[in-house]
C-alpha cells in the first residue's frame, strides 16, 4: 500500500517555491503529509485544500500556511474552474529564530492542534508589511533566475511573512509560547512508523516501545501532540488512504479494505460513513460525477 508520507530532499532543496497550472493537470492532489511547511497562494479562481479533517476554500488573493505532517490535500470545486496556485514549500528547522521567545518554526503543529480556530487562511487584509501577490511573485523569480545569494535572501524574505503570522495569531489570542519536551523529538517520527505499517495491526505497546515510553506515557504525550489519540489517528489515516484508493483506482471495496488494514469490507464500510455521513461506493460516484 502506498505510503502518504510524500519524501522531501532537506539537504539539496530546504526551499522551493513553483507555480501551479491546472489547466496541464488534473484535481485532485492525493492526500500526503511531510515534514515541510507548505503555503498555497491562488493567483486565479478558486481551490479547496483539507488539512486533516477540515475543508478550506481559497479564492484569489488568498494564502493558506499548512503546518507540518498535517495531511492534506487539494481539489477543486464543484462546478467551477479550477484555481491555479503557488506553492512555497520549506523545511522548518532551516527557518529558527534567534529569539527565545519566539517559537520554534518545526513545532508549529502543536500549537495549530491546541488551537483548533486558528486561522490557516490569510488574505492582504490579514498580514501588516507584506502584499501577497508582490510576495510570492518575488519567490518564483529568485528561484528562477537563482542569483548570487538566493537561498539567503529567500529565508530572510521567508521568515519576514513567518513573523508576520507570528503577530498575527498571537494578536488574535493564540498562545505561541508552547513548552515542548523531548519526548516531542522522540515521538516526532513515530508517525512515519504508522503510515508504513497502517494496512497491519498495530499494537500500541509497540509504538510505546518505539519510543522508550511507558504505553499510558505515550498516550498521553500522543494525545498532546496531535490532538487525538493514537488509535484515532491510525484510523485518520487508513480512511485518508481510503480516499486516495477511491478517488484514484477501480479497486472494490474488497481489496481496499485488505490494503488499509481494516479487517474486513464491512468494517470499512462501518467507520467510513460513520467519519463521512455516506458509503464508499457514494462517495466515489459522487467525486467522478
Amino acid at each position: 500500500m502506498k505510503s502518504l508520507y510524500e519524501n522531501t530532499d532537506r539537504l539539496n532543496s530546504p526551499l522551493e517555491a513553483w507555480f501551479t497550472d491546472t489547466s496541464y493537470m488534473t484535481f485532485p492532489i492525493e492526500s500526503h503529509w511531510h515534514y515541510f511547511v507548505e503555503i498555497l497562494y491562488v493567483t486565479e479562481g478558486i481551490i479547496n485544500v483539507s488539512c486533516n479533517e477540515t475543508t478550506y476554500t481559497l479564492k484569489k488573493g488568498e494564502m493558506i500556511f499548512i503546518p507540518p505532517q498535517v495531511v492534506h490535500a487539494i481539489f477543486g470545486p464543484e462546478n467551477k474552474k479550477s484555481g491555479n496556485y503557488v506553492v512555497l514549500r520549506f523545511d522548518p528547522n532551516r527557518m529558527d529564530f534567534s529569539m527565545s521567545y519566539l517559537p520554534k518554526v518545526n513545532t508549529i503543529s502543536k500549537v495549530f492542534t491546541q488551537n483548533k480556530n486558528m486561522k490557516l487562511v490569510f488574505s492582504n487584509e490579514d498580514i501588516d508589511g507584506i502584499e501577497l501577490k508582490s510576495f510570492f511573485d518575488i519567490c518564483l523569480s529568485e528561484m528562477d533566475t537563482k542569483k548570487y545569494g538566493y537561498d539567503q535572501f529567500m529565508q530572510y524574505h521567508v521568515s519576514a511573512l513567518i513573523i508576520a503570522l507570528y503577530r498575527y495569531w498571537h494578536e488574535s489570542g493564540v498562545e505561541m509560547e508552547q513548552t515542548v519536551s523531548e519526548d516531542y523529538f522522540n515521538i516526532h517520527d513515530i508517525l512515519m512508523y504508522i503510515d508504513r505499517h497502517s494496512n497491519e495491526q498495530i499494537r500500541m505497546e509497540t509504538l510505546a516501545k518505539k519510543c522508550n515510553m511507558s504505553y499510558s506515557y505515550f498516550a498521553k504525550v500522543f494525545h498532546d501532540l496531535y490532538g487525538q489519540s493514537c488509535k484515532e489517528y491510525i484510523e485518520f489515516i487508513r480512511l485518508s488512504k481510503v480516499e486516495n484508493l477511491l478517488l484514484f483506482t477501480d479497486y472494490d471495496l474488497n481489496y481496499i479494505s485488505s490494503e488499509t488494514g481494516f479487517s474486513d469490507c464491512s468494517h470499512l464500510i462501518r467507520v467510513f460513513k460513520r467519519r463521512y455521513g455516506i458509503t464508499p461506493k457514494k462517495y466515489r460516484a459522487g467525486a467522478r460525477s
